[in-house]
Protein backbone atom coordinates (compact mmCIF):
# COMPACT_ATOMS: atom_id res chain seq x y z
CA UNK A 1 0.00 0.00 0.00
CA UNK A 2 1.12 3.39 -1.26
CA UNK A 3 1.58 6.75 0.95
CA UNK A 4 -1.52 7.89 -0.88
CA UNK A 5 -3.28 4.47 -0.25
CA UNK A 6 -3.04 4.25 3.64
CA UNK A 7 -4.11 8.36 3.39
CA UNK A 8 -6.82 7.92 1.35
CA UNK A 9 -8.19 4.58 4.01
CA UNK A 10 -7.23 7.20 6.91
CA UNK A 11 -9.40 9.67 5.14
CA UNK A 12 -12.62 7.74 6.22
CA UNK A 13 -11.81 6.91 9.73
CA UNK A 14 -12.80 8.57 12.70
CA UNK A 15 -10.75 10.91 14.04
CA UNK A 16 -9.45 8.80 16.81
CA UNK A 17 -8.16 5.89 14.57
CA UNK A 18 -6.12 8.97 12.88
CA UNK A 19 -4.87 10.19 15.73
CA UNK A 20 -3.54 6.38 17.06
CA UNK A 21 -1.87 6.27 13.43
CA UNK A 22 0.14 8.92 13.62
CA UNK A 23 1.09 8.40 17.22
CA UNK A 24 2.39 5.00 16.14
CA UNK A 25 4.22 6.27 13.38
CA UNK A 26 6.05 8.49 15.17
CA UNK A 27 6.63 6.52 18.55
CA UNK A 28 6.51 2.88 17.40
CA UNK A 29 4.41 -0.08 18.93
CA UNK A 30 2.60 0.78 22.08
CA UNK A 31 0.44 -0.61 24.64
CA UNK A 32 -3.14 0.47 25.01
CA UNK A 33 -2.58 2.04 28.26
CA UNK A 34 0.39 3.59 26.58
CA UNK A 35 -1.62 5.33 23.85
CA UNK A 36 -3.92 6.14 26.07
CA UNK A 37 -1.49 8.27 27.98
CA UNK A 38 0.37 9.83 25.40
CA UNK A 39 -2.99 10.77 23.02
CA UNK A 40 -4.84 11.72 26.26
CA UNK A 41 -7.76 9.74 24.69
CA UNK A 42 -10.07 7.72 26.86
CA UNK A 43 -9.96 3.74 26.93
CA UNK A 44 -13.12 3.08 25.38
CA UNK A 45 -12.18 6.12 22.27
CA UNK A 46 -8.96 4.22 21.85
CA UNK A 47 -9.91 0.98 21.73
CA UNK A 48 -12.72 1.99 19.21
CA UNK A 49 -9.73 3.24 16.69
CA UNK A 50 -7.32 0.60 16.93
CA UNK A 51 -10.66 -1.44 16.26
CA UNK A 52 -11.17 0.79 12.93
CA UNK A 53 -7.64 0.40 12.21
CA UNK A 54 -7.36 -3.26 12.33
CA UNK A 55 -10.38 -4.03 10.18
CA UNK A 56 -8.55 -1.23 7.78
CA UNK A 57 -5.21 -3.63 7.81
CA UNK A 58 -3.33 -0.74 9.02
CA UNK A 59 -1.83 -2.15 11.76
CA UNK A 60 -1.43 -5.26 13.78
CA UNK A 61 -1.63 -6.59 17.10
CA UNK A 62 0.50 -9.31 19.32
CA UNK A 63 0.67 -10.48 22.84
CA UNK A 64 3.21 -7.91 24.74
CA UNK A 65 6.10 -9.30 25.85
CA UNK A 66 6.65 -8.54 29.36
CA UNK A 67 2.92 -9.23 30.08
CA UNK A 68 0.99 -11.25 28.31
CA UNK A 69 -2.22 -10.05 29.47
CA UNK A 70 -1.50 -7.03 27.65
CA UNK A 71 -1.54 -6.07 23.92
CA UNK A 72 1.11 -4.17 21.36
CA UNK A 73 -0.33 -2.16 18.76
CA UNK A 74 2.09 -1.62 15.74
CA UNK A 75 1.72 0.01 12.28
CA UNK A 76 1.44 -3.10 9.97
CA UNK A 77 5.00 -4.02 7.09
CA UNK A 78 1.93 -4.81 5.30
CA UNK A 79 0.36 -1.22 4.94
CA UNK A 80 3.86 0.09 4.73
CA UNK A 81 4.72 -2.07 1.68
CA UNK A 82 6.93 -4.29 1.56
CA UNK A 83 9.78 -4.04 -0.54
CA UNK A 84 9.61 -0.16 0.19
CA UNK A 85 10.40 -0.22 4.07
CA UNK A 86 9.75 -3.71 4.72
CA UNK A 87 13.25 -5.75 6.12
CA UNK A 88 14.86 -8.62 3.56
CA UNK A 89 14.01 -12.20 4.08
CA UNK A 90 18.06 -12.96 3.33
CA UNK A 91 18.47 -11.07 6.74
CA UNK A 92 15.00 -11.32 8.86
CA UNK A 93 12.70 -14.44 8.51
CA UNK A 94 9.16 -13.60 8.76
CA UNK A 95 7.29 -16.10 11.28
CA UNK A 96 4.88 -16.75 8.84
CA UNK A 97 8.08 -17.75 6.25
CA UNK A 98 9.47 -19.86 8.78
CA UNK A 99 6.43 -21.50 9.49
CA UNK A 100 5.95 -22.47 5.70
CA UNK A 101 9.68 -24.03 6.20
CA UNK A 102 9.04 -26.54 8.97
CA UNK A 103 9.02 -29.00 6.72
CA UNK A 104 12.20 -28.68 5.45
CA UNK A 105 13.89 -27.68 8.90
CA UNK A 106 13.05 -31.19 10.25
CA UNK A 107 14.56 -32.61 7.22
CA UNK A 108 18.47 -33.93 8.05
CA UNK A 109 19.71 -31.36 5.58
CA UNK A 110 22.64 -29.42 5.70
CA UNK A 111 21.58 -27.00 3.44
CA UNK A 112 18.94 -24.85 5.61
CA UNK A 113 19.17 -25.22 9.71
CA UNK A 114 17.21 -23.45 12.53
CA UNK A 115 18.44 -23.00 15.65
CA UNK A 116 17.34 -22.40 18.71
CA UNK A 117 19.83 -20.57 21.44
CA UNK A 118 18.23 -21.34 24.47
CA UNK A 119 18.76 -22.92 28.08
CA UNK A 120 15.16 -24.32 27.49
CA UNK A 121 15.53 -26.09 24.26
CA UNK A 122 13.95 -29.78 26.40
CA UNK A 123 11.07 -28.18 27.35
CA UNK A 124 9.43 -26.95 23.88
CA UNK A 125 11.14 -25.66 20.49
CA UNK A 126 10.34 -25.31 16.65
CA UNK A 127 10.31 -28.19 15.08
CA UNK A 128 13.24 -28.89 13.34
CA UNK A 129 15.58 -26.51 15.90
CA UNK A 130 19.01 -27.99 16.74
CA UNK A 131 19.85 -26.34 19.95
CA UNK A 132 22.69 -24.48 21.01
CA UNK A 133 23.35 -23.96 24.75
CA UNK A 134 24.91 -20.79 25.53
CA UNK A 135 26.20 -21.21 29.05
CA UNK A 136 28.12 -24.41 27.12
CA UNK A 137 29.13 -22.78 23.90
CA UNK A 138 29.34 -18.96 24.49
CA UNK A 139 30.48 -18.98 28.10
CA UNK A 140 34.16 -18.37 29.07
CA UNK A 141 34.85 -18.00 32.77
CA UNK A 142 31.36 -17.00 33.65
CA UNK A 143 31.21 -14.00 30.85
CA UNK A 144 29.87 -13.99 27.13
CA UNK A 145 32.70 -14.58 24.74
CA UNK A 146 32.96 -15.47 20.83
CA UNK A 147 34.17 -19.22 20.56
CA UNK A 148 37.67 -19.33 19.14
CA UNK A 149 37.46 -20.71 15.46
CA UNK A 150 38.49 -24.40 16.20
CA UNK A 151 35.93 -24.50 18.92
CA UNK A 152 32.87 -22.59 16.76
CA UNK A 153 33.92 -25.11 14.30
CA UNK A 154 33.10 -27.91 16.42
CA UNK A 155 30.03 -25.78 17.59
CA UNK A 156 28.57 -25.82 14.06
CA UNK A 157 29.62 -29.33 13.04
CA UNK A 158 28.20 -30.86 15.51
CA UNK A 159 24.74 -28.85 14.99
CA UNK A 160 25.39 -30.38 10.94
CA UNK A 161 26.00 -26.66 9.70
CA UNK A 162 28.34 -26.21 6.81
CA UNK A 163 29.92 -23.08 5.05
CA UNK A 164 27.33 -22.89 2.56
CA UNK A 165 24.22 -23.52 5.24
CA UNK A 166 21.43 -21.55 5.13
CA UNK A 167 21.11 -20.84 8.68
CA UNK A 168 18.14 -19.18 10.84
CA UNK A 169 18.77 -18.47 14.64
CA UNK A 170 16.01 -17.43 17.65
CA UNK A 171 16.00 -16.95 21.15
CA UNK A 172 13.79 -16.63 23.82
CA UNK A 173 13.79 -12.92 25.23
CA UNK A 174 14.15 -9.72 22.43
CA UNK A 175 15.95 -12.47 20.21
CA UNK A 176 19.60 -10.92 21.85
CA UNK A 177 21.02 -14.14 22.20
CA UNK A 178 20.45 -14.76 19.08
CA UNK A 179 21.43 -11.52 17.69
CA UNK A 180 25.08 -12.27 19.46
CA UNK A 181 25.48 -15.65 17.46
CA UNK A 182 24.49 -13.69 14.41
CA UNK A 183 27.11 -11.05 15.15
CA UNK A 184 29.63 -13.84 16.09
CA UNK A 185 28.71 -16.11 12.35
CA UNK A 186 29.17 -12.82 10.77
CA UNK A 187 32.52 -12.20 12.33
CA UNK A 188 33.64 -15.27 11.06
CA UNK A 189 31.96 -14.25 8.03
CA UNK A 190 29.48 -17.33 7.11
CA UNK A 191 27.34 -16.11 4.29
CA UNK A 192 23.94 -16.88 5.39
CA UNK A 193 22.87 -16.51 8.39
CA UNK A 194 19.70 -14.61 9.60
CA UNK A 195 17.32 -13.81 12.59
CA UNK A 196 13.35 -15.55 12.74
CA UNK A 197 11.90 -12.01 13.62
CA UNK A 198 10.24 -12.21 17.25
CA UNK A 199 11.89 -15.07 18.31
CA UNK A 200 10.74 -17.71 20.41
CA UNK A 201 8.42 -15.48 22.08
CA UNK A 202 6.66 -13.98 19.46
CA UNK A 203 6.30 -17.81 18.12
CA UNK A 204 4.45 -19.02 20.95
CA UNK A 205 2.50 -16.51 21.76
CA UNK A 206 0.78 -16.29 18.24
CA UNK A 207 0.34 -20.14 18.52
CA UNK A 208 2.87 -21.56 15.68
CA UNK A 209 3.15 -25.02 16.05
CA UNK A 210 6.19 -26.52 19.25
CA UNK A 211 7.29 -30.18 19.85
CA UNK A 212 10.22 -31.30 22.34
CA UNK A 213 11.58 -33.72 19.98
CA UNK A 214 14.67 -32.93 19.10
CA UNK A 215 15.88 -33.46 15.47
CA UNK A 216 18.27 -36.03 13.57
CA UNK A 217 21.41 -34.41 12.76
CA UNK A 218 24.21 -35.82 10.86
CA UNK A 219 27.73 -34.09 12.13
CA UNK A 220 29.59 -32.47 9.27
CA UNK A 221 32.96 -30.54 9.02
CA UNK A 222 32.52 -26.40 9.15
CA UNK A 223 35.62 -24.38 8.60
CA UNK A 224 35.92 -20.84 9.51
CA UNK A 225 36.74 -18.20 7.69
CA UNK A 226 39.13 -15.71 8.35
CA UNK A 227 37.61 -13.11 11.51
CA UNK A 228 35.51 -9.76 9.91
CA UNK A 229 37.69 -7.39 12.74
CA UNK A 230 35.58 -4.43 10.89
CA UNK A 231 32.32 -5.04 12.90
CA UNK A 232 34.18 -5.78 15.90
CA UNK A 233 35.73 -3.53 18.51
CA UNK A 234 38.49 -4.13 21.12
CA UNK A 235 39.30 -2.12 23.85
CA UNK A 236 42.17 0.17 22.49
CA UNK A 237 39.61 0.98 19.28
CA UNK A 238 37.39 2.39 22.22
CA UNK A 239 39.95 4.11 23.88
CA UNK A 240 41.14 5.47 20.47
CA UNK A 241 37.32 6.53 19.43
CA UNK A 242 37.34 9.07 23.26
CA UNK A 243 39.70 11.34 21.11
CA UNK A 244 38.31 10.61 17.61
CA UNK A 245 35.17 11.64 15.71
CA UNK A 246 33.38 8.44 16.76
CA UNK A 247 29.73 7.49 18.12
CA UNK A 248 30.46 5.16 21.38
CA UNK A 249 26.32 4.28 22.15
CA UNK A 250 25.75 2.40 25.44
CA UNK A 251 22.59 0.53 24.74
CA UNK A 252 22.46 -0.68 28.64
CA UNK A 253 18.99 1.08 30.89
CA UNK A 254 19.54 4.76 31.85
CA UNK A 255 20.00 3.28 35.52
CA UNK A 256 22.99 1.02 34.28
CA UNK A 257 24.50 4.17 32.36
CA UNK A 258 24.14 6.75 34.90
CA UNK A 259 25.96 3.66 37.04
CA UNK A 260 22.95 3.49 39.86
CA UNK A 261 22.54 0.08 38.97
CA UNK A 262 24.75 -3.26 39.78
CA UNK A 263 27.41 -3.80 37.02
CA UNK A 264 28.97 -7.19 36.55
CA UNK A 265 32.25 -4.86 37.43
CA UNK A 266 34.15 -3.48 40.35
CA UNK A 267 33.02 0.34 38.93
CA UNK A 268 29.30 1.29 37.75
CA UNK A 269 28.77 4.33 35.26
CA UNK A 270 29.89 4.46 31.46
CA UNK A 271 32.62 5.06 29.21
CA UNK A 272 33.01 9.20 28.64
CA UNK A 273 31.45 10.86 25.44
CA UNK A 274 28.94 7.74 24.97
CA UNK A 275 25.41 8.41 24.03
CA UNK A 276 22.78 6.43 25.37
CA UNK A 277 20.70 4.80 23.27
CA UNK A 278 18.17 1.47 25.13
CA UNK A 279 18.20 -1.84 23.37
CA UNK A 280 14.68 -2.30 24.03
CA UNK A 281 14.12 0.69 21.69
CA UNK A 282 14.99 -1.31 18.09
CA UNK A 283 12.01 -4.15 19.25
CA UNK A 284 8.47 -3.66 20.08
CA UNK A 285 6.93 -5.37 22.98
CA UNK A 286 5.70 -8.25 20.80
CA UNK A 287 9.46 -9.34 20.32
CA UNK A 288 9.31 -8.23 16.67
CA UNK A 289 12.07 -5.46 15.62
CA UNK A 290 10.09 -1.60 14.78
CA UNK A 291 9.43 -0.89 11.25
CA UNK A 292 12.33 1.44 10.36
CA UNK A 293 11.08 5.09 10.76
CA UNK A 294 10.94 4.19 14.06
CA UNK A 295 14.03 1.74 14.67
CA UNK A 296 15.99 5.15 13.50
CA UNK A 297 14.10 7.63 15.43
CA UNK A 298 16.38 7.17 18.60
CA UNK A 299 19.33 7.23 16.82
CA UNK A 300 18.55 10.62 14.68
CA UNK A 301 17.52 11.98 17.87
CA UNK A 302 20.77 11.25 19.71
CA UNK A 303 22.70 12.98 16.68
CA UNK A 304 23.57 8.92 15.11
CA UNK A 305 23.52 8.86 11.58
CA UNK A 306 24.65 5.95 9.25
CA UNK A 307 27.39 8.66 7.82
CA UNK A 308 29.40 7.98 11.34
CA UNK A 309 31.85 5.28 12.62
CA UNK A 310 29.80 3.55 15.54
CA UNK A 311 30.65 1.46 18.09
CA UNK A 312 27.87 -0.24 20.31
CA UNK A 313 28.24 -1.47 23.86
CA UNK A 314 25.96 -3.17 27.01
CA UNK A 315 27.43 -5.46 29.57
CA UNK A 316 28.61 -8.43 27.83
CA UNK A 317 27.53 -7.58 23.79
CA UNK A 318 24.07 -9.12 23.66
CA UNK A 319 22.60 -6.49 23.81
CA UNK A 320 24.58 -4.30 22.13
CA UNK A 321 24.61 -7.20 19.17
CA UNK A 322 20.88 -6.67 19.10
CA UNK A 323 21.70 -3.29 18.27
CA UNK A 324 23.98 -3.69 15.61
CA UNK A 325 21.91 -6.29 13.81
CA UNK A 326 19.42 -3.20 13.57
CA UNK A 327 21.66 -0.74 12.76
CA UNK A 328 24.00 -2.59 10.53
CA UNK A 329 21.56 -5.43 9.08
CA UNK A 330 18.23 -4.15 8.90
CA UNK A 331 18.99 -0.30 8.70
CA UNK A 332 22.41 -0.64 6.22
CA UNK A 333 24.64 1.60 8.32
CA UNK A 334 28.30 0.47 7.09
CA UNK A 335 30.50 1.51 10.02
CA UNK A 336 29.00 -0.52 13.17
CA UNK A 337 31.12 -2.29 15.42
CA UNK A 338 29.81 -4.17 18.64
CA UNK A 339 32.30 -3.73 21.80
CA UNK A 340 31.91 -7.26 22.95
CA UNK A 341 34.34 -6.92 26.03
CA UNK A 342 31.64 -3.84 26.99
CA UNK A 343 31.18 -2.80 30.65
CA UNK A 344 32.64 -6.13 32.07
CA UNK A 345 35.45 -5.10 30.85
CA UNK A 346 36.15 -2.27 30.59
CA UNK A 347 34.48 -1.75 34.25
CA UNK A 348 36.59 -3.94 35.81
CA UNK A 349 40.02 -2.01 34.26
CA UNK A 350 41.76 0.38 36.66
CA UNK A 351 43.76 2.73 34.07
CA UNK A 352 40.52 3.92 31.70
CA UNK A 353 38.39 6.57 32.39
CA UNK A 354 34.45 6.30 33.86
CA UNK A 355 31.68 8.69 33.80
CA UNK A 356 28.58 8.87 35.71
CA UNK A 357 25.51 10.87 35.70
CA UNK A 358 26.33 12.65 38.60
CA UNK A 359 29.90 12.48 37.89
CA UNK A 360 28.86 14.88 34.61
CA UNK A 361 26.57 17.47 36.49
Amino acid sequence: MQTSDIEEVLRDLPPSSKFIYKTLSREGSMTLKQITEETLLCSRTARYGLTKLEDAGLIEAAPALHDGRQTCYSISFRSLGGNRTGYPEQVLVKPDSAHEWLAEFKTDDSDLRLVEISTEYDDRHIPGAVELDPREDFLDSGTRTIPSADRLETILGERGITPNSTVVLYSDGYNEFAAFVYWTLKYYRHRDVRLLNGGKHYWTENEFPTTDVAPPVTAVDYEAQTPNDHIRAYRQDVQNALSEDIDIVDVRSREEYCGEADAPARASGHIPRTINVEWTSVVRECGRFEHPRALEAPFAEADVSEEDEIIVYCNVGERSALVWFALSELLGYPNVANYDGSWTEWGNLVDVPIETCDSKE
